[in-house]
């Protein structure tokens, strides 16, 4: 998963996530709208041939974007190691 910055403004945070297809921006938007620190999350795609989905999130006054970003992406990462097959 290759990812770009468009905008890291402190409450705004905007990636570009190459490679990468409904199902997991869906789950990344899911889970950061539940979290009581975002304010608003959602994921765009114009072209699917064309052009690879930006995700979108704006927390809360007073929190930072970047890290409750990093801190779904570590919990997600914990929750699929404990998979079993």
């Amino acid at each position: 998963m290759s990812v770009k910055v468009l905008k890291n403004e402190g409450r705004e945070l905007r990636l570009r996530i190459a490679g990468e297809s409904h199902t997991t921006l869906q789950l990344f938007r899911l889970r950061l709208n539940e979290n009581k620190d975002v304010e608003y999350s959602n994921y765009f795609q114009k072209h699917p041939d064309l052009d690879e989905p930006e995700l979108y999130v704006r927390t809360v006054e007073g929190k930072s974007a970047e890290k409750v970003f990093k801190s779904l992406c570590s919990d997600i990462s914990k929750e699929l190691s404990k998979l079993k097959l």
